[in-house]
């Protein structure tokens, strides 16, 4: 007997629809699957035949075959577990055939028959639709509230095969899934974290409200303890709210990843991943036999923070060039080739030496003038390029420490960077892909960053005496622009050149 049972896989961050087949023959008992399966789908047989057993159905002593369609794209994870067993169960005749075929099912299975929760429901549940007779998608309880974000039909949580078994033979003995979207979302909205907790680092600060205004690059050299880290764990609380198709987008990919944090629905708040320095390259922008995301593409609209960038290794780094000119980064592998979002805004912290004291005050250097520029060196001029804004961090004085002043709140600094960003995507709505000015391209920076001859002879000059390349002459266009945004000003002006310059001074005082 045959029959097929609807579920779903992802690839990349996309789903499509499978078709489980199951076939029963009167043969010699044999367990095999066929359609690509990985090995977490092939082991599924030990899964399914316990399950089935240990929750009072008949394993049938016959051959069993079950086939995955399309048989042509590579399988894996443990989601097929419970179509696979209801299947089985249809073909043996413990479940009519025409209890099932509206319904997509998700879930593993424990050798109990109770479901575990998978992972990757959220961009499954975003591809379906009623077009094709579907009514509902059956899912763990544990996934429930994950699979109704995408809110395209009714979710109906099960925990385990026998309650699947009976929610088949009477649909109304399990009530779909609600959930109040715009309630979650508002209510995930909000950081525990705030940037009033930073004491002194003004010019910092200013330099980081300038990065979030415009969306650019930034990388923070100073002494340890200088307040770096600190810095740039509150980076993702001034920049512009998450919005709804933002959050469903960046929880697609964690979702795919595995790395959805436990009863959580949706990441409603910018995202923040600091990989560790021993990262590898497939760590950091996705890899393996079917390619996984990788930490540029979990920092999707937020921010990635590369602490202490000179002891990454530099093949490491180099291949995030593509991905920061990109917003998104290709994997391509012998079985497929997978596209996953890599829209990111880089923060990066390192020392000015070793040592970790060259330049400060308060402590001796220890290094030599080669140990210093072998040291800088381990970031590539092209990589620096693709920073927008270098800022130099210094020790924070025992006065500023102690006063129970506050700076400004992540609210009021997020105020200004709205507005600036509100200025841009009215400057580039007729534009495709551009939302901020670090998105400007050589002939949009043409367009939209005219200056004066004033700034015209000081740009000359800077770039003259600290000989920047092309891409730092964009970059500092790029960066008065967004000065000029903040202050709510049509044209750039001399003193935002002048500061986007200062921004640039660390390319050659220190590289070289």
């Amino acid at each position: 007997m045959l029959a097929r049972v609807i579920s779903s896989a992802t690839l990349g961050v996309n789903a499509y629809s499978v078709e489980v087949e199951a076939d029963i023959q009167q043969q010699l008992p044999a367990f095999t699957t066929v359609g690509l399966p990985e090995g977490a789908v092939r082991e599924s047989k030990e899964r399914v035949t316990a399950a089935i057993k240990n929750s009072d159905f008949v394993f049938p002593s016959k051959k069993v075959t079950i086939n995955l369609a399309p048989a042509d794209i590579r399988k894996e994870g443990s989601a097929f577990d419970l179509p696979i067993a209801v299947g089985i169960l249809a073909a043996t005749g413990q479940i009519l055939k025409d209890r099932f075929d509206d319904y997509v099912m998700l879930g593993e299975l424990s050798l109990d028959g109770s479901i575990r929760p998978i992972p990757g429901v959220l961009p499954m549940s975003m591809s379906l639709s009623g077009d094709n007779g579907i009514k509902g998608i059956i899912v763990p309880k544990e996934n429930a509230s994950e699979a109704a974000m995408a809110d395209t039909m009714p979710v109906f949580p099960v925990a385990s095969l026998r309650e699947t078994v009976h929610f088949l033979e009477d649909p109304d003995s399990i009530k779909s899934f609600e959930m109040d979207i715009a309630s979650v979302f508002s209510s995930a909205r909000q950081y525990d974290i705030d940037f009033s907790d930073v004491k002194g680092q003004e010019s910092a600060k200013r330099a980081l409200e300038v990065a979030a205004a415009g969306g650019h690059n930034i990388i923070m050299i100073g002494p340890p303890g200088s307040g770096k880290t600190m810095l740039a764990r509150r980076l993702p609380t001034i920049l512009p709210e998450i919005t709804l198709p933002e959050a469903l987008e960046t929880t697609k990919i964690h979702s795919v990843a595995g790395l959805l944090p436990e009863n959580t629905a949706l990441i409603a708040t910018r995202p923040f991943r600091s990989p560790h320095h021993t990262v590898s390259d497939a760590g950091l922008i996705g890899g393996g036999r079917i390619p996984k995301p990788g930490e540029v593409s979990l920092s999707h609209h937020g921010v990635l923070f590369l602490d202490e960038i000179a002891e990454f290794r530099k093949d490491v780094l180099e291949v995030m060039r593509q991905p920061m000119e990109d917003g998104q980064v290709t994997l391509s592998r012998a079985t497929t080739t997978l596209t996953y979002p890599a829209n990111f805004m880089l923060a990066a912290a390192m020392n000015p030496c070793p040592c970790g004291y060259y330049g400060d005050n308060n402590h001796e250097c220890t290094c030599t003038t080669a140990t210093i520029q072998r040291y800088m060196s381990r970031i590539s001029g092209p990589l620096l390029d693709r920073i927008d804004i270098h800022i130099t961090v210094p020790s924070v004085k025992f006065e500023e420490l102690s006063s129970i002043a506050c700076g400004d709140k992540s609210e009021s600094i997020r105020t200004r960077v709205n507005a600036a960003r509100k200025r841009q995507l009215e400057r580039f709505k007729n534009r495709k892909r551009m939302y901020c000015n670090a998105d400007m391209e050589s002939k949009d920076i043409r367009e939209f960053c005219p200056i004066n001859e004033k700034s015209r002879t000081l740009l000359s000059l800077a770039i003259e005496r600290q000989g920047l390349s092309a891409r730092a002459y964009d970059r500092i266009l790029k960066v008065a622009k967004t000065m000029a945004d903040l202050e709510e000003a049509d044209s750039i002006e001399t003193s935002h050149i002048a500061e986007a310059v200062h921004y640039r001074s660390l390319d050659r005082s220190l590289w070289l």
